[in-house]
Protein backbone atom coordinates (compact mmCIF):
# COMPACT_ATOMS: atom_id res chain seq x y z
CA UNK A 1 0.00 0.00 0.00
CA UNK A 2 1.50 3.23 -0.95
CA UNK A 3 2.42 5.67 1.84
CA UNK A 4 0.46 9.29 1.59
CA UNK A 5 2.85 11.73 0.68
CA UNK A 6 3.12 14.40 3.47
CA UNK A 7 2.31 17.73 3.09
CA UNK A 8 2.05 21.15 4.84
CA UNK A 9 0.86 24.52 4.20
CA UNK A 10 2.89 27.40 2.71
CA UNK A 11 1.22 31.53 3.05
CA UNK A 12 1.76 32.87 -0.32
CA UNK A 13 1.70 36.35 0.86
CA UNK A 14 4.57 35.73 3.17
CA UNK A 15 6.17 32.04 2.94
CA UNK A 16 5.38 31.41 6.43
CA UNK A 17 4.79 27.48 7.04
CA UNK A 18 2.06 25.85 9.31
CA UNK A 19 1.44 21.68 9.48
CA UNK A 20 -2.13 22.23 9.24
CA UNK A 21 -4.63 24.89 7.53
CA UNK A 22 -5.88 27.90 9.01
CA UNK A 23 -8.00 30.71 7.75
CA UNK A 24 -5.55 33.79 9.07
CA UNK A 25 -1.84 33.58 8.74
CA UNK A 26 -0.09 33.57 12.25
CA UNK A 27 3.15 35.76 11.04
CA UNK A 28 1.64 38.43 8.55
CA UNK A 29 -2.59 38.32 9.56
CA UNK A 30 -3.34 37.47 5.87
CA UNK A 31 -7.18 35.34 5.86
CA UNK A 32 -7.32 32.90 3.00
CA UNK A 33 -3.75 32.68 1.95
CA UNK A 34 -2.86 28.96 2.74
CA UNK A 35 -2.17 26.59 0.22
CA UNK A 36 -1.36 22.59 0.43
CA UNK A 37 2.08 21.90 -0.47
CA UNK A 38 4.18 18.73 -0.08
CA UNK A 39 7.02 18.37 2.00
CA UNK A 40 10.41 18.23 0.12
CA UNK A 41 12.17 15.03 0.79
CA UNK A 42 15.18 15.16 2.76
CA UNK A 43 18.66 14.00 1.88
CA UNK A 44 19.72 10.96 2.91
CA UNK A 45 22.89 10.51 5.52
CA UNK A 46 24.63 9.87 2.27
CA UNK A 47 24.47 13.06 1.30
CA UNK A 48 25.40 14.65 4.53
CA UNK A 49 28.71 15.76 6.18
CA UNK A 50 31.17 13.65 8.11
CA UNK A 51 29.66 14.79 11.44
CA UNK A 52 25.94 13.97 10.05
CA UNK A 53 25.48 17.71 9.13
CA UNK A 54 25.23 19.24 5.79
CA UNK A 55 27.93 18.82 3.49
CA UNK A 56 30.42 21.58 3.26
CA UNK A 57 30.42 24.30 0.46
CA UNK A 58 34.23 24.54 0.75
CA UNK A 59 34.18 28.61 1.37
CA UNK A 60 35.80 30.04 4.41
CA UNK A 61 34.80 32.92 6.13
CA UNK A 62 36.47 36.51 4.78
CA UNK A 63 38.11 39.28 7.19
CA UNK A 64 36.32 42.55 6.15
CA UNK A 65 39.21 44.07 4.99
CA UNK A 66 40.05 40.80 2.80
CA UNK A 67 37.01 41.54 0.88
CA UNK A 68 37.55 44.01 -2.68
CA UNK A 69 33.98 46.14 -2.54
CA UNK A 70 35.00 48.71 -5.08
CA UNK A 71 33.09 50.03 -7.58
CA UNK A 72 32.17 47.44 -10.59
CA UNK A 73 31.57 48.85 -13.77
CA UNK A 74 27.86 48.26 -14.30
CA UNK A 75 26.18 47.36 -17.22
CA UNK A 76 23.68 49.34 -19.62
CA UNK A 77 20.99 48.31 -20.62
CA UNK A 78 20.64 50.91 -23.58
CA UNK A 79 17.77 52.21 -22.77
CA UNK A 80 18.38 55.39 -20.51
CA UNK A 81 15.19 55.26 -18.01
CA UNK A 82 15.98 51.43 -17.15
CA UNK A 83 19.39 52.47 -16.50
CA UNK A 84 18.71 55.59 -14.45
CA UNK A 85 15.64 53.60 -12.26
CA UNK A 86 18.47 51.33 -11.16
CA UNK A 87 20.99 52.76 -10.44
CA UNK A 88 22.91 53.65 -13.26
CA UNK A 89 22.84 50.10 -15.12
CA UNK A 90 22.96 46.31 -14.05
CA UNK A 91 25.02 44.74 -11.54
CA UNK A 92 26.72 41.80 -12.55
CA UNK A 93 25.41 38.27 -10.89
CA UNK A 94 21.82 40.57 -9.99
CA UNK A 95 18.88 39.17 -9.81
CA UNK A 96 16.35 42.09 -10.95
CA UNK A 97 12.34 41.17 -10.95
CA UNK A 98 9.61 42.84 -13.28
CA UNK A 99 6.16 42.56 -12.22
CA UNK A 100 2.82 44.05 -13.79
CA UNK A 101 -0.85 43.51 -15.03
CA UNK A 102 -1.51 41.38 -17.67
CA UNK A 103 -0.96 43.73 -21.35
CA UNK A 104 1.01 46.45 -19.35
CA UNK A 105 4.13 45.51 -21.08
CA UNK A 106 6.65 43.44 -19.45
CA UNK A 107 7.44 41.26 -21.55
CA UNK A 108 7.84 43.92 -24.80
CA UNK A 109 10.32 45.50 -22.60
CA UNK A 110 12.40 42.76 -21.47
CA UNK A 111 12.74 41.75 -25.19
CA UNK A 112 13.64 45.34 -26.20
CA UNK A 113 16.31 45.22 -23.86
CA UNK A 114 18.28 42.84 -26.06
CA UNK A 115 17.43 44.32 -29.37
CA UNK A 116 18.78 48.01 -27.66
CA UNK A 117 21.94 46.77 -26.63
CA UNK A 118 23.09 43.63 -28.86
CA UNK A 119 26.48 44.19 -27.59
CA UNK A 120 25.16 41.98 -24.75
CA UNK A 121 24.77 38.24 -25.56
CA UNK A 122 21.88 37.37 -24.51
CA UNK A 123 19.93 34.60 -23.39
CA UNK A 124 15.86 35.14 -23.39
CA UNK A 125 14.12 31.95 -22.11
CA UNK A 126 10.60 32.04 -22.90
CA UNK A 127 8.14 29.87 -20.91
CA UNK A 128 5.20 31.66 -21.93
CA UNK A 129 5.45 31.77 -25.67
CA UNK A 130 6.99 29.79 -28.86
CA UNK A 131 10.08 30.95 -30.87
CA UNK A 132 7.89 32.28 -33.44
CA UNK A 133 5.63 34.39 -31.09
CA UNK A 134 8.60 35.46 -30.09
CA UNK A 135 10.19 36.14 -33.20
CA UNK A 136 7.56 37.62 -34.31
CA UNK A 137 7.04 40.57 -31.59
CA UNK A 138 11.00 41.16 -31.99
CA UNK A 139 10.08 41.83 -35.72
CA UNK A 140 7.46 44.54 -34.89
CA UNK A 141 9.72 46.12 -31.96
CA UNK A 142 12.64 45.98 -34.45
CA UNK A 143 16.48 46.37 -33.43
CA UNK A 144 19.47 44.39 -33.65
CA UNK A 145 18.82 40.74 -32.97
CA UNK A 146 22.05 39.84 -33.88
CA UNK A 147 22.98 38.74 -29.87
CA UNK A 148 19.61 37.75 -28.68
CA UNK A 149 18.83 33.83 -28.73
CA UNK A 150 15.84 32.38 -27.64
CA UNK A 151 15.31 29.77 -25.66
CA UNK A 152 11.74 28.02 -25.07
CA UNK A 153 11.79 25.91 -21.85
CA UNK A 154 10.17 25.61 -18.29
CA UNK A 155 12.76 22.89 -16.60
CA UNK A 156 15.04 25.59 -14.57
CA UNK A 157 17.62 22.81 -14.22
CA UNK A 158 17.88 22.83 -18.31
CA UNK A 159 17.61 26.22 -18.13
CA UNK A 160 20.52 26.74 -15.78
CA UNK A 161 22.54 24.08 -17.60
CA UNK A 162 22.24 25.94 -20.93
CA UNK A 163 23.26 29.25 -19.50
CA UNK A 164 26.62 27.56 -17.86
CA UNK A 165 26.99 26.33 -21.38
CA UNK A 166 26.65 29.52 -23.25
CA UNK A 167 28.46 31.97 -20.85
CA UNK A 168 25.70 34.85 -21.78
CA UNK A 169 26.36 38.42 -20.49
CA UNK A 170 22.48 38.85 -19.67
CA UNK A 171 19.42 35.94 -19.33
CA UNK A 172 16.30 36.91 -19.63
CA UNK A 173 13.54 34.57 -17.84
CA UNK A 174 10.11 34.95 -18.93
CA UNK A 175 8.21 34.38 -16.47
CA UNK A 176 9.53 32.44 -13.05
CA UNK A 177 5.55 31.48 -12.27
CA UNK A 178 5.70 29.02 -15.38
CA UNK A 179 9.37 27.46 -14.12
CA UNK A 180 9.48 24.28 -12.32
CA UNK A 181 12.08 22.27 -10.92
CA UNK A 182 11.28 18.07 -10.98
CA UNK A 183 13.20 17.66 -7.34
CA UNK A 184 9.81 18.97 -5.94
CA UNK A 185 6.66 17.07 -6.36
CA UNK A 186 4.21 20.53 -7.09
CA UNK A 187 2.84 22.13 -9.97
CA UNK A 188 4.59 24.80 -12.05
CA UNK A 189 3.45 28.31 -10.23
CA UNK A 190 2.89 26.72 -6.75
CA UNK A 191 4.43 28.26 -3.70
CA UNK A 192 7.18 25.72 -3.18
CA UNK A 193 8.01 25.87 -7.11
CA UNK A 194 8.55 29.36 -7.31
CA UNK A 195 10.64 29.77 -4.04
CA UNK A 196 13.11 26.81 -4.81
CA UNK A 197 13.19 28.41 -8.76
CA UNK A 198 14.19 31.29 -7.30
CA UNK A 199 16.89 30.23 -5.52
CA UNK A 200 18.47 28.09 -8.03
CA UNK A 201 18.54 31.31 -10.23
CA UNK A 202 19.80 33.67 -7.70
CA UNK A 203 22.11 30.82 -7.29
CA UNK A 204 23.43 30.43 -10.81
CA UNK A 205 23.64 34.44 -10.50
CA UNK A 206 25.86 34.94 -7.49
CA UNK A 207 28.22 32.36 -9.08
CA UNK A 208 28.63 33.02 -12.70
CA UNK A 209 28.24 36.99 -12.49
CA UNK A 210 25.53 36.65 -15.02
CA UNK A 211 22.68 39.11 -14.53
CA UNK A 212 19.00 37.50 -14.58
CA UNK A 213 15.91 39.76 -15.26
CA UNK A 214 12.79 37.78 -14.33
CA UNK A 215 9.17 38.64 -15.56
CA UNK A 216 6.40 38.24 -12.37
CA UNK A 217 3.06 37.62 -12.63
CA UNK A 218 0.31 39.94 -10.06
CA UNK A 219 -2.53 38.91 -8.28
CA UNK A 220 -5.79 40.42 -8.63
CA UNK A 221 -4.99 42.60 -5.33
CA UNK A 222 -1.76 43.59 -7.57
CA UNK A 223 0.43 42.03 -5.28
CA UNK A 224 3.55 39.80 -7.14
CA UNK A 225 2.49 36.18 -7.04
CA UNK A 226 3.97 33.51 -5.48
CA UNK A 227 5.41 33.87 -2.02
CA UNK A 228 7.18 36.80 -0.35
CA UNK A 229 10.15 35.26 0.07
CA UNK A 230 10.18 36.26 -3.85
CA UNK A 231 10.42 39.55 -3.52
CA UNK A 232 13.06 39.56 -0.29
CA UNK A 233 15.33 36.80 -2.35
CA UNK A 234 15.74 39.33 -5.25
CA UNK A 235 17.96 42.22 -5.43
CA UNK A 236 15.81 44.89 -7.54
CA UNK A 237 12.02 44.88 -8.06
CA UNK A 238 10.38 46.83 -10.70
CA UNK A 239 7.07 47.37 -10.78
CA UNK A 240 5.22 47.96 -14.08
CA UNK A 241 1.84 50.77 -13.22
CA UNK A 242 -0.53 52.19 -15.86
CA UNK A 243 -3.96 51.74 -17.53
CA UNK A 244 -3.89 49.34 -20.51
CA UNK A 245 -6.11 51.44 -22.32
CA UNK A 246 -4.15 54.21 -21.94
CA UNK A 247 -1.14 54.84 -23.72
CA UNK A 248 1.73 55.99 -20.82
CA UNK A 249 3.19 53.14 -18.53
CA UNK A 250 5.03 54.02 -15.15
CA UNK A 251 7.90 51.47 -13.92
CA UNK A 252 8.36 52.30 -10.09
CA UNK A 253 11.51 50.45 -8.02
CA UNK A 254 10.06 49.32 -5.15
CA UNK A 255 13.16 47.84 -3.74
CA UNK A 256 16.58 48.58 -4.80
CA UNK A 257 20.33 46.88 -2.85
CA UNK A 258 22.34 48.81 -5.52
CA UNK A 259 20.26 52.32 -5.57
CA UNK A 260 17.61 54.51 -4.64
CA UNK A 261 13.75 53.04 -4.50
CA UNK A 262 12.48 56.66 -5.00
CA UNK A 263 13.40 56.12 -8.79
CA UNK A 264 10.64 56.42 -11.54
CA UNK A 265 10.46 55.49 -15.56
CA UNK A 266 7.83 56.74 -17.57
CA UNK A 267 7.36 55.03 -20.94
CA UNK A 268 4.56 55.67 -23.74
CA UNK A 269 3.43 52.03 -25.65
CA UNK A 270 3.54 52.48 -29.00
CA UNK A 271 3.42 50.13 -32.15
CA UNK A 272 6.79 49.46 -31.77
CA UNK A 273 7.42 49.16 -28.48
CA UNK A 274 7.99 51.02 -25.00
CA UNK A 275 8.89 54.66 -25.77
CA UNK A 276 10.87 56.72 -23.21
CA UNK A 277 9.26 59.63 -21.66
CA UNK A 278 12.71 61.71 -20.70
CA UNK A 279 10.24 64.62 -19.57
CA UNK A 280 6.91 63.70 -18.14
CA UNK A 281 6.20 66.92 -17.13
CA UNK A 282 5.20 67.78 -20.76
CA UNK A 283 2.68 64.94 -20.96
CA UNK A 284 0.95 66.04 -17.85
CA UNK A 285 0.61 70.00 -17.73
CA UNK A 286 -2.78 71.54 -19.92
CA UNK A 287 -3.18 70.75 -22.95
CA UNK A 288 -6.53 72.81 -23.31
CA UNK A 289 -7.22 76.42 -24.69
CA UNK A 290 -6.85 78.88 -21.92
CA UNK A 291 -9.42 80.36 -19.76
CA UNK A 292 -10.58 77.13 -18.33
CA UNK A 293 -11.69 77.31 -14.29
CA UNK A 294 -11.54 74.13 -12.55
CA UNK A 295 -7.80 73.58 -13.27
CA UNK A 296 -4.51 73.97 -11.39
CA UNK A 297 -1.06 73.06 -12.11
CA UNK A 298 0.50 70.47 -8.81
CA UNK A 299 4.54 70.81 -8.60
CA UNK A 300 4.67 66.96 -7.15
CA UNK A 301 7.46 65.40 -6.34
CA UNK A 302 7.66 61.31 -6.92
CA UNK A 303 10.87 59.76 -5.41
CA UNK A 304 13.56 62.38 -6.73
CA UNK A 305 11.95 63.68 -9.79
CA UNK A 306 9.91 66.71 -9.43
CA UNK A 307 6.27 66.70 -12.08
CA UNK A 308 4.09 69.08 -12.77
CA UNK A 309 0.54 67.90 -13.90
CA UNK A 310 -3.02 69.17 -13.76
CA UNK A 311 -5.47 69.01 -11.11
CA UNK A 312 -8.88 68.98 -11.95
CA UNK A 313 -12.23 70.12 -10.24
CA UNK A 314 -15.81 70.47 -10.85
CA UNK A 315 -18.41 71.74 -8.46
CA UNK A 316 -21.83 71.49 -8.71
CA UNK A 317 -25.14 72.05 -6.77
CA UNK A 318 -26.25 68.91 -5.49
CA UNK A 319 -28.85 67.08 -7.17
CA UNK A 320 -29.49 64.57 -4.49
CA UNK A 321 -29.94 65.23 -0.91
CA UNK A 322 -26.86 64.23 0.07
CA UNK A 323 -23.43 66.35 -2.22
CA UNK A 324 -21.23 63.55 -3.74
CA UNK A 325 -17.36 63.41 -3.38
CA UNK A 326 -15.24 61.50 -6.16
CA UNK A 327 -12.02 61.65 -6.34
CA UNK A 328 -9.86 59.84 -9.21
CA UNK A 329 -5.85 59.19 -8.73
CA UNK A 330 -6.76 61.22 -5.40
CA UNK A 331 -7.10 59.92 -1.64
CA UNK A 332 -11.42 60.75 -0.89
CA UNK A 333 -10.80 60.75 2.38
CA UNK A 334 -8.27 63.47 1.93
CA UNK A 335 -10.40 65.66 -0.45
CA UNK A 336 -13.28 65.61 2.68
CA UNK A 337 -10.87 66.81 5.12
CA UNK A 338 -9.24 69.28 2.58
CA UNK A 339 -13.29 70.37 2.06
CA UNK A 340 -13.57 70.57 5.81
CA UNK A 341 -11.16 72.65 5.99
CA UNK A 342 -12.14 75.50 3.33
CA UNK A 343 -15.48 75.17 5.47
CA UNK A 344 -14.30 75.87 8.64
CA UNK A 345 -11.42 77.67 8.69
CA UNK A 346 -12.23 80.14 5.22
CA UNK A 347 -16.22 80.18 5.42
CA UNK A 348 -16.63 78.82 1.79
CA UNK A 349 -19.90 77.02 2.16
CA UNK A 350 -19.14 73.74 -0.09
CA UNK A 351 -21.65 71.05 2.30
CA UNK A 352 -24.87 71.66 -0.25
CA UNK A 353 -22.43 71.14 -3.62
CA UNK A 354 -20.94 67.59 -5.57
CA UNK A 355 -17.11 68.02 -5.85
CA UNK A 356 -15.16 65.83 -8.12
CA UNK A 357 -11.67 65.73 -8.68
CA UNK A 358 -9.56 64.19 -11.16
CA UNK A 359 -5.70 63.77 -11.53
CA UNK A 360 -4.80 64.22 -15.21
CA UNK A 361 -2.78 61.47 -16.87
CA UNK A 362 -4.03 59.11 -14.89
CA UNK A 363 -1.48 59.28 -12.41
CA UNK A 364 -2.07 58.09 -8.59
CA UNK A 365 -1.04 60.89 -6.16
CA UNK A 366 -0.18 60.22 -3.06
CA UNK A 367 2.30 63.35 -2.25
CA UNK A 368 0.64 66.18 0.06
CA UNK A 369 2.37 68.93 -1.86
CA UNK A 370 -0.56 68.72 -4.30
CA UNK A 371 -3.09 69.89 -1.46
CA UNK A 372 -2.51 73.42 -2.23
CA UNK A 373 -3.48 72.76 -5.72
CA UNK A 374 -6.24 70.46 -4.72
CA UNK A 375 -7.72 73.68 -3.02
CA UNK A 376 -6.81 76.33 -6.12
CA UNK A 377 -8.61 73.86 -8.37
CA UNK A 378 -11.94 73.25 -6.30
CA UNK A 379 -12.07 77.13 -5.68
CA UNK A 380 -11.54 77.87 -8.87
CA UNK A 381 -14.50 75.84 -9.72
CA UNK A 382 -16.65 76.79 -7.30
CA UNK A 383 -15.97 80.60 -8.33
CA UNK A 384 -15.96 79.92 -11.98
CA UNK A 385 -12.63 81.99 -11.85
CA UNK A 386 -9.60 80.59 -14.11
CA UNK A 387 -6.57 80.57 -12.53
CA UNK A 388 -3.61 81.81 -15.18
CA UNK A 389 -1.93 79.21 -17.18
CA UNK A 390 1.55 80.39 -15.98
CA UNK A 391 0.79 79.78 -11.84
CA UNK A 392 1.62 76.04 -10.46
CA UNK A 393 1.47 75.09 -6.59
CA UNK A 394 3.14 73.32 -4.11
CA UNK A 395 2.19 73.21 -0.09
CA UNK A 396 0.65 70.80 2.03
CA UNK A 397 -2.70 72.15 3.85
CA UNK A 398 -3.00 71.35 7.38
CA UNK A 399 -6.36 71.68 9.83
CA UNK A 400 -5.72 74.57 10.84
CA UNK A 401 -6.17 75.90 7.67
CA UNK A 402 -2.28 76.84 8.00
CA UNK A 403 0.04 76.17 4.35
CA UNK A 404 2.84 73.79 5.61
CA UNK A 405 6.25 73.34 3.69
CA UNK A 406 7.52 70.37 2.01
CA UNK A 407 10.71 69.03 1.15
CA UNK A 408 12.86 69.86 -1.41
CA UNK A 409 10.92 72.60 -2.69
CA UNK A 410 14.21 73.90 -4.69
CA UNK A 411 13.71 71.21 -7.19
CA UNK A 412 10.08 72.24 -7.78
CA UNK A 413 10.76 75.65 -8.22
CA UNK A 414 13.53 74.80 -11.08
CA UNK A 415 11.66 72.62 -12.90
CA UNK A 416 8.56 74.83 -12.67
CA UNK A 417 10.91 77.66 -14.06
CA UNK A 418 12.40 75.20 -16.67
CA UNK A 419 8.77 74.74 -17.96
CA UNK A 420 7.99 78.67 -18.13
CA UNK A 421 5.92 78.67 -15.17
CA UNK A 422 5.87 82.63 -13.94
CA UNK A 423 4.41 82.12 -10.45
CA UNK A 424 5.06 79.26 -7.94
CA UNK A 425 2.83 79.42 -5.02
CA UNK A 426 4.48 77.83 -1.27
CA UNK A 427 4.32 77.99 1.85
CA UNK A 428 5.55 81.18 3.62
CA UNK A 429 7.97 79.10 6.10
CA UNK A 430 9.48 77.20 3.06
CA UNK A 431 13.32 78.06 2.52
CA UNK A 432 14.11 78.60 -1.49
CA UNK A 433 17.40 79.74 -1.28
CA UNK A 434 18.16 79.53 -4.78
CA UNK A 435 15.58 81.42 -7.02
CA UNK A 436 15.89 81.12 -10.57
CA UNK A 437 15.08 83.29 -13.24
CA UNK A 438 11.98 84.21 -14.89
CA UNK A 439 9.72 82.53 -11.99
CA UNK A 440 8.31 84.55 -8.83
CA UNK A 441 7.97 82.49 -5.70
CA UNK A 442 4.78 83.73 -3.99
CA UNK A 443 4.51 82.73 -0.40
CA UNK A 444 1.45 82.57 1.53
CA UNK A 445 0.99 81.19 5.17
CA UNK A 446 -2.59 80.03 5.57
CA UNK A 447 -5.55 79.12 2.76
CA UNK A 448 -7.47 83.08 3.54
CA UNK A 449 -3.88 84.78 2.59
CA UNK A 450 -4.12 82.10 -1.08
CA UNK A 451 -7.59 83.56 -1.49
CA UNK A 452 -6.60 86.98 -1.47
CA UNK A 453 -3.12 86.79 -3.48
CA UNK A 454 -4.67 84.46 -6.35
CA UNK A 455 -8.16 85.39 -6.41
CA UNK A 456 -8.19 89.11 -5.57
Amino acid sequence: MATKAKTVFYCTSCGNESPKWMGRCPACGEWNTMVEAPVEPKKGPAAAGAHGGAPRSGRRPQHLREIDYSQEARISLGMGEVDRILGGGMVPGSLVLIGGEPGIGKSTLSLQIPLMCNNLRTLYVTGEESARQVGMRARRLGGDDSNCFIFCETLIGAVIEEAESMKPDLMIVDSVQTMYTDTVESAPGSVTQIREVAAALLRFAKESGVPVILIGHITKDGFIAGPKILEHIVDVVLQFEGENRGSYRILRSIKNRFGSTSELAVFEMTGTGLREVANPSEMLIPMHEQGLSGTAVAAMLDGTRPLLFEVQALVSSAVYGTAQRSATGFDARRLNMLLAVLEKRAGFHLSAKDVFLNMAGGLRVSDPAVDLAVICAVLSSNFDFAIPSDVCFAGEVGLSGEIRPVGQVERRVQEAARLGFKRIFVSSFAKVEVKPEGIRVVKVADVPALVKALFK
